[in-house]
């Protein structure tokens, strides 16, 4: 999960992808920014329930690998984080 110092954010369940609380809520993150361990990074909503995921480390928003919307499958990346 970490190389380099980056640790990928994976999705715990298959479903949708929202980088807000909700479709068409403002983000919670962004590239670039900073995320601290167990904060709301985005949500994934899979048989109309929403699951939001938390960020497993502090760090830094390197890259979102999924766009708004999209639909996402277990284990698939969704964040790349640089630790620290």
């Amino acid at each position: 999960r970490a190389e380099g110092g980056r640790v990928q954010i994976k999705s715990p369940v298959g479903g949708t992808f929202y980088r807000g609380r909700s479709r068409g809520a403002q983000a919670w993150v962004e590239e670039g920014g900073a995320v601290k361990k167990d904060a709301g990074v985005c949500s994934i909503e899979a048989m109309k329930i929403m699951n939001e995921i938390r960020a497993e480390t502090d760090g830094k928003i390197e890259r979102v690998l999924v766009e708004s919307g999209e639909p996402v499958e277990y284990g698939q990346p969704l964040f790349l984080v640089r630790r620290g």
